[in-house]
């Protein structure tokens, strides 16, 4: 069985997951198909060192971008702007967590 160069689990900082579980709570009140997930997973982020799978963390993403698309007319700008940059910031560590990780070793 051959292992994967890609991670599977994302460490994130507290402050952004609590930002993510706050817009996440909002996407499940809203029934966003997907937030429950990843609601319950970033609400005991805390108890993992903050630790969640890539799987999670790009659904909650998607969650949020979708809540910020639903939400964009009814929502004041600066809710706007914070749950699309909370997403965003998902976004990219998922990003980051696909590029393969850096080998010493010559092919």
């Amino acid at each position: 069985m051959t292992s994967s160069p890609f991670q599977r689990t994302i460490a994130l900082p507290a402050p952004v997951c609590e930002q993510a579980a706050q817009h996440l709570e909002q996407a499940a009140h809203r029934a966003i198909d997907g937030a429950a997930i990843p609601l319950k997973a970033f609400r005991t982020a805390a108890d993992n060192d903050f630790i969640l799978p890539v799987s999670v963390v790009e659904q909650a993403a998607s969650c949020l971008l979708v809540l910020a698309t639903e939400t964009a007319q009814t929502v004041r700008p600066s809710a706007l702007r914070a749950t699309i940059s909370v997403a965003l910031r998902l976004r990219d560590a998922v990003q980051l967590a696909h590029q393969p990780a850096l080998s010493s070793r010559f092919w």
